[in-house]
């Protein structure tokens, strides 16, 4: 559904598979004590030189570094092109599309992400950037705790930060889902309508 989430997630399936084919980490390497040393055969069978350290073979830190060049150029231009923001260590991306709750959760999650919980005000202004750039609010990461009635994370974790916009959450049990407005201000709302997907990596 994320078109430039399929880009992301190959280039670290790549990086990956990579890395896993080279077999350079020490619990892989056969010899005990001895961390860093190339033991498996490659993808096409040629058999690597047994014993020697891996920073004499340049092969496997030249195509970890090309990896990363190539996401990192991948990130530049989806931050251009407003696809994507970074704050600190998270992610957050939109394709623009809106649906329900349930929906816009399950694109999150098959795209390796979650819904856009903003932690702190600095997140918040990343997240509230799409919502203003799509004009549709959008759904965060948030639901009404059915016990308690307090709204928390989909994980069950209390909230620490809050934007609620006055005299919200105002729904009495019947809206247990939260929308983000234009302003980045958050109020309940039904789950079923369509919102905007906001999602955080």
């Amino acid at each position: 559904m994320f078109s430039y989430s399929s880009y992301v997630l190959t280039a670290v399936a790549s990086l990956l598979v990579t890395c896993h084919a080279l077999c350079i980490c020490p619990e892989t390497s056969g010899l005990p004590g001895i961390p860093g040393l190339l033991q498996r055969d490659d993808l096409k069978g040629q058999k690597h030189l047994s014993g020697l350290p891996v920073s004499q073979n340049k092969e496997p830190s030249n195509v970890l570094s090309n990896l990363k060049l190539q996401l990192s150029r991948l990130q530049r231009v989806l931050a251009l092109t407003g696809k994507i923001r970074e704050v600190g260590s998270k992610i957050f991306a939109s394709n623009g599309k809106a649906v329900d709750f349930a929906s816009a959760l399950q694109s999150c999650e098959k795209a390796g992400g979650t819904l856009a919980t903003p932690a702190n005000e600095e997140e918040n202004k990343a997240i509230a950037g799409f919502v203003r750039q799509y004009k549709q609010y959008a759904y965060l990461g948030f639901k009404q705790c059915e016990s308690s009635g307090q709204f928390k994370h989909l994980n069950g974790k209390p909230l620490n930060y809050t934007k609620w916009y006055r005299y919200e959450p105002n729904g009495k049990g019947k809206e247990k889902c939260v929308e983000m407005y234009t302003d980045g201000s958050w109020n309940d709302k039904r789950c079923n309508l369509s919102r905007l997907i906001i999602c955080e990596f």
